[in-house]
């Protein structure tokens, strides 16, 4: 069964950075758009970043624009999420999710596979 593994969360002062990064288990990923989701302890999955299998188009959320980065290295079948300037209101559980038809999404029940999530906790 087709899995998606995140790794690269951890306690990051305010201000800093930090990149997570989703391990796909089979190249047919390439083929799938992505994004990234995220959950606060008491708060709904809400969508961060997303990026389209097809010209690699990205979509971010209004909170993080200007400070994440979503990309892809399909040679290695991985997604990545680069977070700068990071701030203790970006403390959760970060998520990747796999679309199997459709260009990237902001809306949660549109992916198909999903990761474990990891934790990423900004410190003030």
């Amino acid at each position: 069964q087709a899995q998606l593994v995140e790794s690269g969360g951890g306690v990051v002062q305010a201000g800093g950075s930090l990149r997570v990064s989703c391990a796909a288990s089979d190249p047919s990923f390439n083929t799938y758009s992505m994004g990234w989701f995220r959950q606060a302890p008491g708060r709904e999955r809400e969508f961060v970043a997303s990026i389209a299998w097809f010209r690699s188009t990205t979509r971010y959320a209004d909170s993080v624009q200007g400070r994440f980065t979503i990309s892809r290295d399909k040679a290695k079948n991985t997604l990545y999420l680069q977070m700068n300037n990071l701030k203790p209101e970006d403390t959760a559980v970060y998520y990747c999710a796999a679309r199997k038809v459709g260009g990237g999404s902001s809306t949660y029940g549109e992916y198909d596979y999903w990761g474990q999530g990891t934790q990423v906790t900004v410190s003030s």
